[in-house]
């Protein structure tokens, strides 16, 4: 093969990769805050999430699908890769009801668990699936650090992570799931944790409505 050709090679691989990639549906950001106190930091997020069609045939014909919200706390060190000093996590488990024609939110809090061996510590009942998706994508007040591991003086910031988890779902619906763009929702960022026991927020709209809580 020519240079020329092996050229022409070289600059339409990045578009052949590009056009291959999966890119996942990213929920829309509508509010995010930390807040520090004397109990540790706290965070609320609130999300705009609309299920996929594919999703919702899915949760119409009774599967349930499980979202989960990830945080982890770093502290800023100049010297080194910044040190992670606490994390969280908490799964959502929505179900259709048919009987009752309602929606139900489980909350566990359970990182080890897996689909059906999680161990719910809440659970929620909405009349319609937007209802519940409102309380699937908020967070108000979520502990995701203790007091005791932020000292003085040092700079920390917090990346949070909501996904829907295709390792909970029934293993037959796992097959071929990663490559489906319909049933990859995932969304993260990143804040700074405030120096002193203050508010930071970073917001288009306040926090508002019921969210399915537990820590």
């Amino acid at each position: 093969m020519s240079w020329s050709g092996r050229l022409l090679r070289l600059l339409l691989l990045p578009v052949f990769l590009f056009a291959g990639a999966v890119i996942a549906r990213e929920p829309t950001v509508l509010q995010s805050a930390l807040v520090r106190s004397e109990d540790g930091v706290q965070m609320s997020v609130r999300l705009a999430l609309a299920p996929s069609p594919a999703v919702e045939d899915a949760l119409l014909k009774g599967v349930p699908v499980y979202f989960v919200w990830q945080s982890e706390v770093f502290r800023e060190r100049w010297y080194w890769s910044d040190k992670r000093i606490a994390s969280a996590t908490r799964a959502l488990r929505l179900a259709y009801q048919p009987l009752t024609r309602r929606w139900r939110v489980s909350l566990s809090t359970d990182a080890a668990g897996s689909g059906a061996g999680l161990q719910y510590a809440l659970h929620q009942s909405f009349d319609s699936l937007n209802e519940a998706l409102q309380g699937v994508s908020r967070v108000v007040g979520w502990q995701i650090a203790e007091s005791g591991a932020l000292e003085g003086g040092e700079a920390y910031r917090v990346q949070w992570r909501f996904r829907l988890d295709l390792s909970l779902l029934p293993r037959p619906f796992q097959i071929g799931m990663a490559n489906q763009p319909d049933w990859l929702i995932e969304v993260q960022r990143s804040l700074d944790v405030p120096a002193h026991n203050e508010a930071v927020s970073r917001s288009e709209g306040a926090l508002d409505g019921a969210a399915v809580e537990g820590r």
